[in-house]
């Protein structure tokens, strides 16, 4: 195999392949998880939300095989079985329950939340500790389409709940930092 020479050390590459394993481990965790969600969801909130995830596990499709030929970029291997997704992530699967609507939602802006997190260590690792701005950019567009999921589903459950008698909660009861969101 020709030697790779772009500016980064084989330890340099070979540290980056690591954030993106587990980054590309995540990505396919929650694009199972929403696919799932997206089979399953049954309510008022069906069709809206059955929308909203084709069009993000369409997006997460594309990032997955964009962060998968990063990988291959800097000369080494994508994680591609269940098995190194489940070693490589931190995203828990869905148990064999189906939750409600709105708890789909809330598990999904989880996960989206934890991808965000470990994507800002990740652009800051790239970075500093491995010299490659490159990735570290393509990481910080990751970052903010995973933002904008979670800020989707997120809306989805903030502002003005239904109690489950069917009743709007007495606003008084609601927590001040809640009314200033």
């Amino acid at each position: 195999m020709r030697k790779i020479n772009i500016g980064l050390s084989e330890d340099q590459r070979s540290g980056v392949s690591e954030l993106l394993n587990s980054d590309l481990a995540n990505a396919y965790l929650v694009l199972i998880k929403t696919k799932k969600f997206h089979w399953d969801v049954v309510g008022p909130q069906f069709r809206s939300l059955h929308q909203l995830w084709e069009e993000q596990y369409l997006a997460l499709t594309a990032n997955i095989d964009s962060l998968a030929e990063r990988v291959r970029t800097l000369g080494f291997f994508p994680v591609g079985t269940a098995s190194g997704f489940l070693e490589y992530g931190s995203i828990k699967e869905q148990s064999d329950n189906i939750p409600l609507a709105t708890e789909m939602v809330s598990q999904l802006v989880d996960d989206h939340e934890e991808i965000i997190r470990n994507l800002r260590e990740h652009v800051d690792q790239a970075g500093d500790n491995f010299g490659d701005q490159g990735t570290a950019d393509f990481l910080t567009g990751l970052m903010e389409q995973h933002e904008e999921m979670a800020w989707m589903l997120r809306s989805f459950i903030e502002g003005e709940s239904l109690a489950a008698d069917g009743n709007k909660p007495d606003a008084s009861k609601i927590p001040l930092e809640a009314h200033s969101k």
